[in-house]
C-alpha cells in the first residue's frame, strides 16, 4: 500500500482521498509516536518480576509500606509513559500518576497475579488517563484543527522532525476527538497495542474494540474534511 503525505492527500481527487486520507494519516500518527519518545522512553517491554512483584504486592497488603514503595520504584517509568500519552502538561501528568498508584493501592486486594503486575498497573492506567479525557472534554470546547500546521512537516517520511513538535501536533490533533475514539486510537497507533491489548487494556471485547477503531477513523477523516472546506473559504 502506498502511503501518501497528509499535505497531498488533498490534491487528490476526493474520492480517492477519502480511501487514503486516514490510512496515511494514522501511518505517519505511528511513526511520529515512535521519534516523539524521549531517550528515557523507549519501546522495550517492561521486565517482568513476577515472583518479586508477588511478594512485594502480598506485603504491601499486609500493610509493608516500603514494599509497595518498591512496586513504585519499579514501575513508575512505565506508568509515566503510559500517562504521558494523556497529558503533555507535567504538573497534570504527575497527577495522573500519583492517582494510578493510588488507585492500584486501594484495590491490591483484587490483584490476583494472574497476570504480569505491569499489565495491571497499565490497565488500571489507562482507565485514570481516559476518566482524566473525559473531564476535559466536559469542560472545554475545543476548536477547529488547522491544516496549515500539517504544512508545517517534513512531507518525505526519511525527512528528520523535530520531535517535540511532532508529538504536540499528533497530541493536539487527537484532542479534537471524543474521549472514546481518542483512547482507540491512542492505543492502537500511537502504543501500538494490538485488538487484543487493546481489549485487555479498556475492559472492551475485541469486536467492540474493531468497531471502535472503525468509527474512530471515520471521524478523524471528517476532521481533515471540515478543515480543508475552513481552509478554502
Amino acid at each position: 500500500m502506498v502511503v501518501y503525505p497528509i499535505h497531498m492527500v488533498f490534491s487528490i481527487s476526493p474520492g480517492k482521498a477519502l480511501s487514503l486520507q486516514v490510512e496515511g494519516l494514522l501511518a505517519e500518527l505511528t511513526r511520529w509516536a515512535t521519534e516523539s519518545l524521549s531517550p528515557s522512553e523507549n519501546r522495550e517491554e517492561t521486565t517482568v518480576h513476577v515472583a518479586m512483584d508477588l511478594a512485594d504486592v502480598r506485603q504491601s497488603y499486609q500493610g509493608d509500606p516500603e514494599a509497595y514503595r518498591r512496586l513504585i520504584e519499579r514501575y513508575q517509568e512505565h506508568i509515566g509513559r503510559i500517562l504521558w500519552r494523556f497529558s503533555r502538561d507535567r504538573r497534570v501528568h504527575e497527577e495522573l500518576v500519583q492517582d494510578v498508584f493510588v488507585e492500584a493501592y486501594l484495590g491490591l486486594e483484587s490483584y490476583r497475579g494472574k497476570a504480569p503486575f505491569a499489565h495491571w498497573l497499565a490497565r488500571i492506567a489507562t482507565r485514570v488517563g481516559y476518566r482524566y479525557w473525559k473531564q476535559v472534554d466536559r469542560q472545554k470546547k475545543i476548536g477547529s484543527f488547522p491544516l496549515e500546521e500539517w504544512d508545517q512537516l517534513p512531507c518525505d517520511s526519511g525527512e528528520k522532525m523535530d520531535a517535540g513538535q511532532a508529538a504536540a501536533l499528533v497530541h493536539q490533533l487527537l484532542g479534537q476527538l471524543p474521549p472514546r475514539d481518542r483512547l482507540v486510537l491512542t492505543l492502537r497507533y500511537l502504543e501500538e497495542c494490538d485488538v487484543g491489548e487493546t481489549a485487555r487494556r479498556t475492559g472492551w471485547t475485541k469486536s467492540m474494540v474493531k468497531v471502535q477503531t472503525w468509527r474512530a477513523r471515520k471521524k478523524l477523516e471528517k476532521l481533515f474534511t471540515e478543515a480543508e472546506k475552513e481552509s478554502i473559504i
